[in-house]
């Protein structure tokens, strides 16, 4: 089987250090393992999407020398593609008219977290607009294994609940698109931060839904600032470039020869590359 990877930032900012992170592990995977390595720009959000973010992100790959194959795919040109695809599992939806005040009164906390207790799954009350599409989710238990982070299991309705397919505001949800993509560009590894891997279930649940099958994944370890939050755009994060190639090495667990440059310890990396190395953690402080 030929490995195809992808990479899939959001146009809101430049590539900054925990980003550049999941981008380089992602290229060296499908690099290393002979593959193709896509690029796809989650640009749904549109409120949240920066001016020139896109250019910005695609010099700085091409600076670090992460080169993609075959067409860039953008997320805003697919609406047509997830409504067809919410039309295939529409007997596993129903519509949500909970507001979201009335979400955080009724959610369920269970272990910190809160869940959606099935408010509309019976239908909605007299009077009641719909505002979300909701999935029907089930008690199933799903397992995976992570080629990092080890065997992750999850019973998606007890942990998380029937969630959102289609926002209040039209937006379609991440975990839906993401599949749909995924399957579409035919990716067989996912590699991406800690972050999304208690997301992975819900995008397993929706796969087996729609009939597509589920790729392997590696989530690698967010990286966090000095006070233990995930480094983003929205807490300052600085743009990334090849002097921080080293470093996001070292976070992966590769130690790079002191003496090379940034484009002698890429190569160096795609001849060692090694998951096994990997810390098998699910956040570190960034290494500067």
């Amino acid at each position: 089987m030929r490995i195809i990877g992808r990479f899939a930032p959001s146009p809101t900012g430049p590539l900054h250090f925990g980003s550049l992170v999941a981008a380089l592990a992602s290229w060296l995977d499908a690099r290393r393992g002979g593959g193709r390595w896509l690029l796809r720009i989650e640009d749904l959000d549109r409120p949240r999407v920066m001016p020139g973010a896109e250019d910005a992100i695609l010099r700085q790959l091409d600076e670090l020398g992460l080169g993609w194959d075959g067409p860039i795919l953008h997320q805003s040109e697919r609406l047509a593609v997830y409504e067809r695809s919410l039309q295939g599992i529409q007997a596993h939806t129903y519509a949500c008219a909970c507001t979201r005040r009335e979400l955080e009164d009724s959610a369920l906390a269970i272990d910190g977290s809160r869940i959606y207790p099935g408010t509309c799954r019976g239908g909605l009350d007299p009077g009641k607009t719909a505002r979300a599409l909701r999935v029907r989710t089930t008690n199933e238990q799903i397992r995976f294994a992570d080629r990092v982070q080890g065997e992750i299991v999850q019973r998606v309705e007890t942990e998380v609940g029937d969630f959102v397919l289609r926002r209040a505001d039209g937006v379609i949800a991440y975990q839906l698109a993401v599949i749909v993509d995924d399957a579409a560009q035919g990716v067989t590894d996912v590699v991406r931060g800690a972050d999304l891997l208690d997301s992975t279930a819900r995008q397993i649940h929706l796969q087996r839904l729609l009939g597509l099958a589920t790729p392997r994944y590696l989530h690698v370890p967010v990286a966090t600032g000095a006070g233990g939050e995930k480094l983003s755009k929205q807490t300052g994060a600085g743009a990334a470039g090849p002097a921080e190639l080293r470093s996001a090495l070292r976070f992966l667990g590769h130690e790079v020869p002191a003496d090379l440059s940034p484009r002698e310890a890429l190569d160096w990396a795609l001849e060692y590359w090694d998951p096994r190395r990997i810390p098998r953690r699910r956040a570190a402080p960034a290494i500067s």
